[in-house]
């Protein structure tokens, strides 16, 4: 058996945090980076009465607030994230922030910064991807847009890094790099990167005019949690100030779920009416909205097919890859809407060597 020293390293953590309570320690989830989540079962009394545990009055207050009256034990998330790959600090940041801002994020109840440890409450088990059948979509979508607004609406420039130029570029080179040159094997010849690159010219135009909000980055249903209040928010440690959309591009063109246009046009205007109560700086007219909204779409569907991409071949994780077709169609839905973006979507049907009629309404 292979050891685990990150794991054993956890468990010696937990136990200065946790002192004299007998904890169990489980996989909760993983995700796309080098973290990993642990579910950690502990007796209450024993940490709340433990005289060795440097974090047991912080922990004690949280118990109290939250104590289970059926006698089952505690639950708790311990987040593993190994240096020099990750970095523990903005996920601390950006978790007050959006504490503050009436989110329901994670609270940090311990962290070993040095170490890349951190122990925080449990939002449950239920994602929204599970969760997500059509009786209950509208309300959560709702949910979601509601804490959309909250975030959105504590934004305050130079708290958050940049969703500038350069990043959002790097984003997009994922696209050749990963997804054309390794997934798909082809070299890009001269005229087609001049192609490609014209369009990455006109989406980042486009991304960079849009007014900027606290960008979450994946606020997506992997990402979202049923819970009360709801949703609890997780994976929001590269957040940033960026484009209004990018966030609810991120929920309404999601990788994993499904979205026919007219539910996705029906909760945009839905979220558009609430923003501009709110006096959030969306466009004035639904139809300028709409369009920076798939234009973001955009530039993110040619990232996270990069992503799905590098993670099969650099990561060896393939179980991304049944979603490629799905963020294509996104793609190509949006290219086929707007005259700008068809030589892009001249280019996508030779790489996969399709014949296309155009049927642009823009």
């Amino acid at each position: 058996m292979t050891a685990d020293l990150r794991l054993d390293g956890l468990r010696v953590w937990l136990s200065q945090v946790l002192g004299d309570a007998s904890i169990s320690i489980a996989p909760a989830s993983a995700d796309a980076s080098f973290r990993r989540y642990f579910r950690i079962s502990f007796d209450e009394a024993a940490v709340q009465s433990s005289s060795r545990s440097l974090w047991a009055p912080k922990l004690a207050q949280h118990l109290d607030a939250h104590a289970n009256t059926d006698g089952s034990t505690a639950t708790l998330i311990a987040m593993d994230a190994p240096p020099p790959q990750e970095d523990c600090r903005p996920y601390v940041q950006v978790a007050s922030l959006l504490i503050d801002a009436g989110v329901h994020a994670p609270s940090v109840l311990a962290q070993n910064l040095e170490d890349g440890f951190l122990l925080l409450t449990d939002l449950g088990t239920q994602t929204y991807l599970d969760a997500l059948h059509p009786e209950p979509a509208a309300q959560l979508i709702a949910d979601a847009s509601t804490a959309l607004l909250r975030w959105q609406s504590a934004s305050r420039p130079g708290v958050l890094p940049p969703y500038d130029r350069a990043l959002l570029q790097r984003e997009l080179e994922l696209f050749p790099t990963w997804y054309v040159e390794r997934h798909l094997g082809i070299d890009l010849t001269v005229e087609q990167r001049k192609t490609l690159d014209s369009a990455f010219a006109q989406i980042l135009a486009n991304n960079l005019d849009q007014p900027c909000v606290y960008v979450h980055r994946d606020f997506h249903s992997r990402n979202l949690m049923v819970s009360s209040p709801n949703p609890g928010v997780l994976d929001f440690q590269d957040a940033v100030y960026g484009p209004i959309t990018y966030d609810l591009v991120s929920l309404l063109r999601d990788a994993y779920v499904d979205w026919d246009e007219a539910a996705q046009i029906d909760y945009a205007v839905r979220y558009w009416e609430q923003a501009r109560r709110a006096r959030l700086p969306v466009a004035a007219d639904f139809a300028d909205f709409w369009r920076d909204f798939e234009w973001m779409g955009v530039q993110r569907q040619l990232k996270v097919l990069g992503i799905f991409a590098r993670l099969q071949h650099r990561d060896g994780k393939d179980g991304y890859l049944k979603d490629m077709p799905r963020v294509m169609g996104y793609l190509r839905s949006a290219c086929d809407r707007y005259r700008a973006l068809g030589p892009l979507l001249g280019l996508l049907d030779e790489l996969e060597q399709r014949t296309h009629t155009t049927g642009y309404t823009f």
